[in-house]
């Protein structure tokens, strides 16, 4: 992969990482306000800070993802998958830059979930 391009992923990538942690910030935020008095208000309330923690736990681990892509730009290895070594292809780097898998990897990872 040619520099400009490196660089424009390292762009792309930086830039997701500071909206999470913008996104994370206001999650914290709203999860240290204090509960209200009324039950069927905290109720709610609580339900909400389930949905705010499962967004936040989702955005930690795309930083986690991000942050390894960085690295592997870092090292020169940038768009190779690290399970199988072969090249990513474009259409899955610009529709996932983090991604570290390629198609048919990242198919027999989730296959293998199940």
């Amino acid at each position: 992969m040619d520099k400009l391009a490196l660089d424009d992923f390292r762009e792309r990538l930086s830039s997701r990482k500071r909206e999470l942690y913008g996104r994370l910030v206001k999650i914290e935020h709203d999860l240290d306000e204090p509960m209200n008095a009324d039950v069927p208000d905290r109720v709610t309330e609580r339900e909400n800070d389930e949905v705010l923690e499962g967004i936040g736990l989702a955005g930690q681990e795309e930083i986690r993802g991000i942050d390894a892509a960085l690295d592997r730009i870092a090292a020169g290895t940038f768009g190779t998958c690290v399970r199988c070594g072969l090249p990513i292809s474009a259409e899955r780097l610009n529709a996932v830059p983090h991604a570290p898998l390629c198609q048919e990897c990242a198919a027999e990872v989730a296959a293998g979930a199940k």
